[in-house]
């Protein structure tokens, strides 16, 4: 009667262990499912605004092939699908409709510039070296002020990512970002690729185009200055708001 009891309590048990672990298995199988469908849905939602980018005349601010790219390597990468896409989503939006005002905020400029660098992440092994400095005084009254024309950091952030020198032992980018005394600095600097990107990048539209734009909207309120220093490419943009500023208020 005892060794019977013992293997009822026993059979109880395991009966109990089994349907704890069912319990278990479907309430994660439920949890998988929901995040792959919010996943999907999410990845739907990117795809659709990346081909709607395509169908706008964004007068060569942007690539929207930059977008489809970083989307592939999203998809390749599960691990890392969700972070990235939510990145994707913030750069979109501010693409599709920020980019539309003739002013943001330099605070709003800087939030879409450390987004795009981090979905460039997902391209890069983690062991490249990748150097992201900000440097910003958030007292200032100007950080929240509609002066800075949009999507002004796209340019040297992704020439940055597209012709640093990926396969080199000491290869590495570094981005530094500052807003201080209402001037913005953005200053990009990467090991030179020696498959002549510099050369193509030069005489590429891209940088004429970013300071064309700067001249028109500026003026003499901005600096561009891009070299070349043992075997590291250097390109520093500085906007003084503050002089910009005041020279709207004076033609007034």
């Amino acid at each position: 009667m005892l060794i019977t009891s013992g293997l009822f309590y026993g059979l109880l048990l395991v009966i109990l262990i089994l349907v704890l672990m069912a319990i278990y298995l479907f309430v994660s199988k439920r949890k998988a499912d929901q995040y792959a469908a919010n996943a999907i849905q999410k990845f739907n939602d990117l795809q659709r605004k990346v081909h709607h980018l395509e169908l706008q005349n964004l007068e060569s601010k942007l690539n929207p092939h930059l977008f489809k790219n970083i989307l592939n390597s999203i998809q390749s990468h599960a691990y890392q699908t969700y972070f990235a896409m939510d990145k994707l989503a913030n750069v979109l939006d501010y693409i599709l409709y920020e980019s539309k005002n003739k002013f943001v905020t330099p605070k709003e400029e800087i939030e879409f510039a450390l987004n795009l660098i981090e979905i460039n992440k997902i391209k890069i092994s983690p062991l490249f070296e990748l150097k992201v400095k900000t440097k910003i005084n958030g007292s200032e009254p100007m950080l929240e002020q509609r002066y800075l024309a949009p999507l002004i950091s796209i340019d040297l952030i992704e020439n940055a990512f597209k012709h640093a020198d990926l396969q080199s032992s000491s290869a590495f980018i570094s981005v530094t970002i500052e807003f201080k005394e209402s001037v913005f600095t953005l200053t990009v600097a990467n090991k030179v690729s020696p498959k002549n990107a510099l050369k193509k990048e030069k005489s590429g539209l891209g940088m004429q185009t970013l300071e064309q734009r700067l001249q028109i909207i500026y003026g003499n309120h901005f600096y561009l200055n891009r070299f070349v220093e043992d075997e590291i490419y250097i390109a520093q943009l500085k906007i003084n708001l503050f002089e910009y500023k005041a020279q709207m208020l004076a033609t007034r």
